[in-house]
């Protein structure tokens, strides 16, 4: 795959391809950004995984500790970590053979995205997920 961090077009077809995403960081406090976020994905039809060492359940779907003890595919990995810690996030993205990875707004990590194109994965960075969808794809 190729990076689509600069086309709009690649953006909006990631949106619509991606279904099943895990949510690195997700939270299941309501005022949370990641829980309206992956709550607005569910809305949208798509599987969300939590993915957080701190949470049983989110959402109505059970939470893993790591991407790695997710069973079956995952198409996106939605980071909502600091920036220092999305390294070692996309790595693990990068080993489970993940297609995609999208960090957050305010998620930077030159390296690790450099790391996740090498690898054959798509690439967003510093975008809020659900912003994107309803300007690409409309609610």
């Amino acid at each position: 795959m190729t990076d689509c961090t600069s086309s709009p077009e690649g953006i909006a077809r990631l949106l619509q391809d991606c279904r099943t995403i895990a949510v690195v960081g997700l939270s299941s406090n309501p005022a949370r950004p990641s829980y309206r976020v992956a709550r607005y994905m569910q809305q949208q039809g798509k599987v969300v995984i939590p993915v957080n060492p701190r949470e049983t359940d989110v959402l109505g779907e059970r939470a893993y500790p790591s991407l790695s003890a997710v069973p079956g595919a995952i198409d996106l990995v939605n980071v909502f970590r600091r920036s220092e810690e999305a390294g070692a996030v996309v790595d693990e993205a990068i080993r489970i053979q993940a297609k995609a990875v999208w960090l957050q707004e305010g998620v930077l990590d030159e390296a690790a995205a450099l790391r996740a194109r090498q690898a054959g994965l798509q690439v967003v960075m510093d975008r809020c997920w659900l912003k994107e969808y309803v300007r690409c794809v409309g609610e």
